[in-house]
């Protein structure tokens, strides 16, 4: 269980890193290829957004890799539970319903929640 935790977590991880630092560092412009969503939003929630997604990258594999705090992963992978939900919601409010990406990452975050489980 350890090693599957360890793939399902790092590829969330460097999903989650690179698409909040991207939210982090570029314009709307520059989002709005990619994401649409981004003008409906005011860009400070979408920098925020972007700094959430990174401090849970960061929470998924610093606390198992380094044994402080471990149960931070679980918190973070739940939290990317909920981000997904949001995510998807925004989606569809917006008529897009290209939500595979969503579904996608929301059930590997179910899955890394539940691995991070079984060292709690």
């Amino acid at each position: 269980m350890n090693v599957a935790y360890w793939i399902v977590a790092g590829l969330l991880a460097l999903f989650y890193l690179y698409g909040g630092g991207v939210k982090v560092v570029r314009s709307r412009e520059r989002l709005r290829p990619m994401m649409a969503w981004v003008d409906t939003v005011p860009m400070p929630a979408v920098r925020a957004l972007g700094v959430v997604e990174v401090a849970g990258a960061v929470g998924l594999i610093l606390p198992p890799l380094t044994g402080v705090a471990p149960g931070l992963a679980l918190t973070a992978a739940v939290g990317f539970v909920v981000l997904q939900i949001g995510a998807t919601v925004v989606h569809l409010r917006l008529g897009d319903r290209q939500v595979a990406l969503n579904v996608t990452l929301f059930l590997t975050a179910i899955v890394a929640a539940l691995l991070a489980t079984t060292w709690l």
